[in-house]
């Protein structure tokens, strides 16, 4: 069944949504709620005191450790983008250094380092997201072998043009099916291609994820108070393709 992964904050900025956490408190509030809402993973970008993101060791762990408070069990990802550390020895070195680990942590194959940075998580025991964001990361993947290190592969099409953005998965997809790449995958949009793609997730029985990361509003356009709506609505969607007899 198509699980949804609440997605808190990402790379958005404070004055984009009153209600966006950012502090460790803040995010494991958020977190408990979206479970509550019908959330399976939650995936969040943790911040330092001066509300820039971070992969130093003490925000990860701040970040993990009032989540797992609030939201105990709840598997928790974070982000380990090139935004936020671009020296690719030294996003490794601090990912390396982390003592307090994530259940999961996402790895943009687009990016420097990303095959040394997804066997060294692999390593130390965190489960593998790879992101894969065009056909040539498909290609990629498939290439590396990455498939033997991943927990999920990330289908991640945020074109704003809902239509481009379906067709670009459509491409990534065909790779994967093309080279028999069993691993889970989750496939989700973003902005204006947020919930179309997030329908064609749920009605090809994919993973996918919601949150104030990939959107404000909710399917009609309506700007939403918070992630746990976001989560509901698509818990909602989910529920209502099985009860019309989607067997996925």
């Amino acid at each position: 069944m198509t699980l949804v992964k609440a997605c808190l904050n990402g790379t958005r900025r404070p004055e984009e949504h009153p209600a966006l956490p950012l502090t460790p408190a803040q995010i494991a509030a958020d977190s408990r709620a979206a479970v509550a809402s019908g959330a399976s993973i939650v995936h969040v970008h943790p911040r330092g005191r001066d509300g820039r993101e971070s992969l130093a060791p003490d925000v990860i762990a701040a970040a993990l450790r009032a989540i797992r408070g609030a939201a105990p069990g709840v598997p928790i990802g974070v982000s380990t983008g090139a935004w936020i550390e671009a020296d690719p020895d030294v996003r490794l070195a601090a990912v390396r250094a982390w003592r307090v680990l994530p259940d999961l942590a996402s790895v943009n194959l687009s990016e420097p380092g990303s095959i040394e940075l997804a066997h060294a998580l692999a390593h130390l025991g965190v489960g593998v997201e790879a992101g894969v964001w065009t056909e040539a990361d498909a290609e990629l993947l498939v290439e590396q072998d990455l498939a033997a290190v991943c927990t999920r592969i990330l289908v991640e099409v945020e074109r704003a043009d809902p239509v481009q953005a379906l067709d670009e998965a459509g491409r990534i997809l065909t790779v994967l099916d093309r080279h028999d790449i069993g691993v889970p995958r989750l496939l989700h949009g973003a902005d204006e291609s947020a919930w179309p793609v997030l329908d064609a997730a749920i009605a090809a029985g994919l993973d996918t994820r919601i949150g104030l990361e990939d959107t404000l509003l909710d399917p009609e356009g309506r700007r939403v108070p918070g992630n746990a709506t976001l989560v509901r609505i698509a818990a909602d969607r989910v529920r209502a393709a099985r009860a019309a007899g989607n067997p996925r």
